[in-house]
């Protein structure tokens, strides 16, 4: 299954971007999936002050991986997020219904247009 995950990451700290990126594509490879894209947004504003891990946010390091996995993968990805101290919030999405007619439609990722 093709899915797209967004996560926000505390500010301020590339290197724990790129350290949580690295995780999260570590175990996709481990289990047999593949990394299609990936994307730095940089620093936003949250939408509203988040509070999680006992601390208040109100920017965040967003980034975004779309990849192949396994259901049981993805979860296991979304649990190792869910406990990790520096990541704000994270979101997955499945994209199509994991037929190889509809995938060939997707297309590529166009980051710096938007969505396809």
């Amino acid at each position: 299954m093709l899915y797209e995950l967004i996560g926000i990451v505390r500010p301020n700290n590339l290197a724990e971007v790129r350290e949580i990126v690295l995780a999260a594509g570590q175990l996709i490879l481990q289990q047999k999936g593949v990394i299609r894209g990936i994307s730095n947004w940089g620093e936003f504003s949250l939408p509203k002050t988040i509070s999680v891990h006992q601390l208040r946010h109100t920017t965040g390091h967003y980034f975004a991986m779309r990849f192949d996995a396994s259901i049981s993968t993805q979860e296991q990805l979304r649990h190792m997020l869910r406990l990790d101290p520096r990541m704000i919030r994270h979101s997955s999405v499945k994209l199509g219904d994991g037929k190889l007619e509809t995938m060939s439609r997707m297309g590529g990722v166009d980051w710096e247009k938007g969505t396809n």
